[in-house]
């Protein structure tokens, strides 16, 4: 089912049951025999204008799996007629058929397609078990602009009962929705005239996913949202977001600038969010006005407004929220850590959220970057003095930082110390399913939104989405990668880990991108959500206990 936050709407959603009924992830492993789960789509109880979820018997997801963010393309060729006006602008040299709907982006470079959201649960060798796939805008659901690369990162909340992620409200099949204004903040020189809301997608264990509609992020895209719960103890929900703004001509205006980098939304809240990072520069200017990090604390001459906010990966650890940046050519590509250590931000522009980059990651200048340069996209925190880094690549095989990087702390400084490339096969094309003309076969170019666990013996295993490098028009819509990898917590040379290497869970097929990836979500108890939301009088049930390996 699906909540839409504001009301009491809810509408159905697609399930598929099994790998074999899923179709459109190709996987390198074999299905395991009894890890199918019975699917109990939870019933709800509306009470008011409220929705309150009934708790399966079974959960749709099982604790110790993957969960992996997918799109799959579905818009007719007719959909787009040669020498039609685009909303970006120019007219339309292809229809919309794959793979050369993407050269519209040449007169059009707004242009996108958007498409349905698909979360899967995925064993850890690779093998699809269930999948939910959400409506349309229209229906009170959410969409992705399928070749958006930096969308559909997952993420898991502060109690480890949902995850999180950011797309659309918006029909499926509609034209350059990604760069199109939200309410309330619209740029004139936007040359996408049309509006839709943001939105923040949270499912839990059992399937029950709610739809919070948001107006950030205007002119452009959100990347990754969190929940968490009982924020620094006031009994405060917020999701905590991160992505971009702005798509217009000239210096952006302030209801832009205020609408991109770190925003906070209340649980049950918005639309209107707010912009987390202390005040750079003077609002309205040509100066680069930010809120956030500004490249003039590095010395530099000021960038355009907003864009030296232009982050993409979040994670919290220790209560404390870690930001990164990695594309555009403004700011700095690095990891930030916002606000104060172990106290997570509540919004505002004071010195007390200030946005500022750790201690030994990286302060170049992104528009000096050349060549092997750095691009974070996902983090992940092993501990207090491990940080591992997903880098997206600069696209070419010879990037010795694309890949998975591992940090450590050493004396409040933080050094790298490898980067793992083994089994990615930087630069070399792989054959896609469904992919007829042989020349567009994507390579592997480095790594995007990354999840991680610490196991007994040791060891941390990294699962990750890969980043690709193609002679299609968009790489963001080729067909990439589910990967995986071991690394031994205690190494700190490239010489201890030359032995480990990376392995392929699945891979795409034509037509279909995989996004986001995070550890399955765990049921909360039911008793425990009944008694809380006062209806434990009115309901008695049993949830029978379910064990899994992890």
């Amino acid at each position: 089912m699906v909540t839409f936050s504001g009301g009491s709407k809810i509408v159905k959603i697609h399930l598929k049951k099994s790998a074999a009924d899923h179709g459109s992830v190709q996987s390198s492993r074999t299905h395991s025999p009894g890890r199918v789960s019975p699917i109990a789509m939870a019933a709800t109880v509306m009470l008011g204008s409220v929705a309150f979820p009934a708790y399966a018997a079974t959960p749709l997801f099982t604790p110790g799996d993957l969960l992996v963010s997918s799109s799959t393309y579905t818009a007719p060729a007719n959909l787009i007629t040669v020498g039609q006006a685009l909303p970006g602008g120019g007219t339309a040299v292809a229809d919309a058929s794959l793979p050369n709907v993407w050269n519209n982006e040449t007169p059009d470079p707004s242009f996108g397609i958007t498409s349905a959201i698909t979360i899967s649960d995925v064993t850890t060798s690779g093998s699809v078990v269930n999948s939910i796939t959400l409506n349309d805008g229209n229906s009170g659901g959410m969409v992705t602009s399928f070749p958006s690369k930096s969308e559909l990162g997952l993420n898991v909340s502060s109690d480890g009962s949902a995850v999180t992620f950011m797309g659309y409200v918006a029909p499926v099949n509609t034209l350059d929705v990604s760069n199109a204004n939200t309410p309330n903040h619209v740029d004139a020189t936007n040359p996408v005239a049309s509006t839709y809301q943001r939105a923040i997608g949270q499912i839990d264990a059992n399937g029950n996913v709610t739809v919070t509609a948001v107006n950030s992020y205007s002119g452009n895209n959100g990347r990754n949202a969190i929940l968490v719960n009982n924020v620094n103890g006031t009994g405060q929900s917020n999701y905590y977001m991160v992505g971009n703004a702005g798509n217009g001509s000239g210096t952006e205006p302030t209801n832009i600038v205020n609408n991109t980098g770190v925003q906070i939304v209340a649980k049950g809240g918005g639309p209107e969010t707010t912009v987390v990072g202390a005040q750079q520069g003077t609002p309205g200017s040509s100066n680069g006005f930010q809120y956030g990090y500004s490249v003039t604390q590095n010395g530099a001459a000021a960038d355009k407004s907003g864009k030296d906010n232009n982050f993409r990966g979040e994670t919290i650890f220790n209560n404390t929220l870690y930001v990164t940046k990695g594309s555009g050519s403004n700011g700095v590509n690095t990891v930030y850590q916002v606000g104060i250590a172990g106290s997570l931000p509540t919004g505002g522009t004071a010195g007390s959220t200030a946005i500022s980059i750790l201690p030994g990651l990286p302060t170049g200048i992104a528009k000096n970057q050349t060549t092997n340069g750095f691009y974070p996209f996902g983090l992940w925190f092993a501990n207090s003095t491990t940080l591992y880094v997903g880098d997206e690549g600069d696209g070419t095989a010879t990037d010795t930082h694309a890949g998975l990087q591992k940090w450590s702390l050493v004396s409040g400084t933080w050094q790298l110390d490898y980067t793992l490339q083994n089994g990615l096969n930087l630069g070399q094309k792989y054959s896609v399913s469904g992919l007829t003309d042989t020349a567009l076969n994507p390579a592997t170019a480095g790594l995007r939104n990354i999840a991680g666990r610490v196991n007994a013996d040791g060891t941390v295993s990294i699962y990750a989405i890969t980043s690709t490098a193609s002679a299609a028009t968009d790489a963001g819509a080729d067909a990439n990668r589910l990967v995986a990898i071991s690394d031994a917590l205690a190494d700190t040379t490239s010489t201890q880990s030359a032995l480990e290497q990376f392995s392929t869970l699945q891979t795409a097929v034509e037509g279909q991108v995989l996004r986001g990836v995070a550890v399955a979500p765990v049921p909360l108890p039911a008793a425990a959500w009944l008694f809380s939301s006062g209806l434990g009088a009115l309901f008695g049930f049993v949830r029978r206990r379910r064990t899994s390996s992890v």
